[in-house]
């Protein structure tokens, strides 16, 4: 395998950069990254809807979030490729199409992680904002998402692993992420699938882990805080 690094090691990492297109584990994240940062605001507009008190934004949300939970992601990069040059009267590029597949995909993940987020927080936090004059968006803003955005970062970076694995479906629309680096390597090689293909596996495997360690302490950093005791101020004899 070594010899295989040698030789195809920088195609893996960048692909063709400088002299060409940005590829390989490069790409991978950056899609990644892309994916995850874009869905986040429509993730926190689903777990809102999700919880309103209005009933057709309520259904139509719960509606997005079924229907996309339930359809392959594979389908969606389908209908993305195809369906945005109609729409947009250009063709995007490969990488664009799947990043706006994923963020379509992802929201109604990392919507339901935020929902139950924002769920578990103690009752009635919403009515005492209320009664101390803070409007609603005010109240959401400072008060509910920062705690329940806390308390699930340990979700969010799991779904971020999601991520990087599901780029690996990009190859399918040509885009020359990680798995599209080692197709081609194949393909140069011939005789080496099995070899390729666990170099390939093990990139994965490094991402996935270091990004899930991260996860693990996150978690714990979560549930320390979480079970910090509250200060109390010392409380002093009234002056005669």
């Amino acid at each position: 395998m070594l010899d295989i690094l040698d030789r195809f090691g920088l195609s893996l990492l960048i692909g063709q950069a400088p002299h060409g297109p940005l590829g390989g584990v490069a790409l991978t994240l950056l899609m990644s990254l892309a994916a995850l940062v874009l869905a986040f605001p429509l993730a926190i507009l689903v777990a809102l809807a999700r919880r309103s008190t209005c009933t057709p934004i309520r259904r139509v949300a719960a509606v997005y979030v079924y229907v996309i939970r339930g359809i392959p992601l594979l389908l969606l990069i389908f209908w993305a490729y195809f369906v945005l040059p109609l729409l947009t009267g250009f063709d995007a590029p490969a990488s664009v199409t799947v990043v706006a597949a994923l963020i379509v995909y992802e929201a109604a993940f990392l919507g339901e992680a935020i929902r139950g987020a924002i769920a578990a927080l103690p009752a009635g936090q919403m009515e005492a904002s209320r009664a101390l004059g803070l409007g609603y968006w005010k109240t959401v803003r400072h008060v509910i998402l920062p705690q329940a955005l806390f308390n699930c970062l340990p979700s969010i970076v799991n779904q971020f692993i999601m991520i990087v694995k599901d780029t690996s479906l990009a190859y399918i629309v040509g885009a020359h992420e990680a798995t599209f680096a080692a197709t081609q390597i194949n393909a140069q090689l011939l005789t080496q699938p099995l070899r390729v293909y666990l170099i390939l596996a093990g990139i994965y495997f490094v991402l996935c882990y270091a990004l899930s360690r991260l996860s693990k302490l996150l978690e714990r950093r979560v549930t320390l805080r979480r079970n910090r005791p509250i200060a109390q101020a010392p409380l002093t004899e009234a002056s005669a």
